[in-house]
């Protein structure tokens, strides 16, 4: 057997999509500084941790969780939220760059995903190991944990391969939804599924900047948020209105992702730099690798002497990245 999502193209789904298309194209196309981009995606982690973990209970506010990743001490009593949100983090930093290598996603994945987001703050079952016990989501019965594996692997193997035939959007979606259905893990399956939503637009290129976050849609109307999920299984199976609610998600938080761009290009003045494709890849690899000598930037981006240059040049000038010694013995930091 094999998994095959069932749902219907319909008119309210179809306007939805056609506006997020528009929506993304100007997001895309937009100059915008460089400068900009860093705060942006900044933004868009530190509400994407507060939302996922506030829709689980986490009792942190957004300025609190700014000061998580920040690293300014919190009162004692908060050590497991503050903990959750540490997770959250480090979670999406591995799922970023897993991402980018746009590889068939696995068990392993997964279990090393759940490691690193539930470590220190299950109430029950193992981190980072598919439940060995039956467990009930409000109304929810999931699957028996004999089943759970053999579910995993028709969703995985339908991730990795038909679903490419169908916009990320709508994809993310299903897998969220479908993952939340089998419930593979004793605890932290509601934020596992988000993250691996997200994991689909990344991979996908949707969100080529990381720029948004859903999961403040989803935080906002909790009610509804979990109305929708609950509502699939009263359709039958059929995803459609979950569809048509998430892509409505989408849409309302690339809104707000314009309206953001806009804010920074009223403040910024006329001079604008446009982020190339290499040096978004060259300030990945900067955060990643904590600086890198010139030598390592020419093989690393696949460029001559020269073609480095021209690549740093704008970014140096911006202040988004500094050198560190001399031209020849230096090294290349993240300003």
């Amino acid at each position: 057997m094999s998994f095959s999502p069932r749902f219907t193209v319909s008119a309210r789904l179809l306007r939805e999509l056609e506006t997020i298309a528009d929506l993304r194209a100007k997001i895309a196309t937009a100059t915008i500084q460089v400068a900009w981009i860093p705060q942006l995606q900044k933004d868009s982690r530190d509400r994407g941790a507060h939302a996922s973990t506030a829709i689980e209970g986490n009792p942190l506010t957004l300025e609190e969780v700014r000061a998580v990743e920040s690293g300014t001490p919190l009162p004692a009593r908060t050590e497991r939220s503050r903990r959750e949100v540490v997770n959250y983090f480090a979670s999406l930093r591995w799922m970023e760059k897993r991402a980018r290598q746009k590889k068939p996603v696995t068990h392993d994945d997964l279990f090393h995903l759940h490691r690193l987001l539930a470590a220190g703050v299950m109430d029950q079952g193992e981190a980072g190991r598919y439940r060995t016990i039956a467990v009930r989501v409000g109304q929810h019965l999931p699957p028996s944990p004999d089943l759970v594996s053999g579910l995993m692997r028709e969703l995985l193997a339908w991730w990795n391969g038909p679903s490419a035939e169908w916009s990320p959007v709508l994809t993310s979606a299903i897998l969220h939804y479908q993952f939340e259905e089998i419930h593979p893990f004793a605890d932290g399956n509601g934020r596992t599924g988000r993250l691996l939503a997200l994991w689909e637009l990344y991979r996908r290129g949707f969100d080529t900047h990381h720029l948004f976050s859903i999961d403040e849609f989803f935080w906002e109307d909790r009610a509804r948020y979990y109305a929708s999920l609950a509502a699939v299984p009263q359709a039958g199976g059929d995803l459609t209105g979950w569809l048509e609610y998430t892509t409505e998600g989408v849409r309302v938080t690339l809104e707000r992702v314009w309206l953001r761009v806009q804010q920074f290009a009223a403040k910024s003045g006329p001079k604008k730099t446009v982020l190339r494709p290499k040096q978004e890849q060259l300030l990945h690899l900067l955060r990643e690798r904590h600086g890198l000598a010139p030598a390592e930037i020419w093989a690393a981006l696949d460029v001559t002497k020269q073609g480095a240059a021209h690549i740093l040049a704008p970014l140096l000038k911006a202040k988004l990245v500094k050198r560190i010694g001399t031209r020849k013995t230096g090294r290349y930091v993240l300003g």
